[in-house]
């Protein structure tokens, strides 16, 4: 994988401090399909004085560059993970967020046949499945909850 500098440079962005911070919290693999607002703490735990309209800015320049993408997931948040991974599907949890992700050839194939049907050549798609996990006590949601 490309240094930090080198990935931005390709994207045509200066290379700043904010902007190597993000990125390096970005390819944390616990951080994937992470919000502004949690980047946002993560720099506060960090003791980096960086603010939230900066981190905002930043990921939408990450967005438009191609390093990450964005996703929209029910419940109205913007999460965002990097683009250079292989190409997967999601399913997330209308309870506690939680968000995995998946591969399956057979659904890969299906969606190749009904465009091809269609008459459709595809050059990108995403899949989401929403639901409830069966995870009981363990919903993170649920464990915020009990939290506060």
């Amino acid at each position: 994988m490309a240094s930090n500098d080198e990935q931005l440079k390709k994207a045509g962005l200066k290379v700043t401090s904010p902007r190597m911070k993000i990125l390096e919290i970005l390819k944390k693999p616990e951080n994937q399909h992470i919000s502004a607002e949690d980047v946002y703490k993560i720099l506060l735990e960090q003791k980096d004085e960086i603010g939230l309209a900066t981190v905002y800015r930043v990921l939408n320049q990450f967005d438009d560059a191609g390093i990450i993408t964005r996703h929209h997931f029910e419940g109205g948040r913007s999460v965002f993970e990097l683009s250079a991974k292989e190409h997967h599907d999601h399913l997330v949890c209308l309870t506690c967020g939680h968000v995995f992700e998946f591969e399956d050839d057979v659904i890969e194939e299906r969606q190749e046949k009904v465009a091809a049907a269609n008459k459709l050549t595809l050059t990108n798609h995403s899949l989401y499945l929403y639901g409830e996990c069966q995870r009981g006590e363990n919903c993170e949601y649920k464990l915020a909850i009990e939290a506060e």
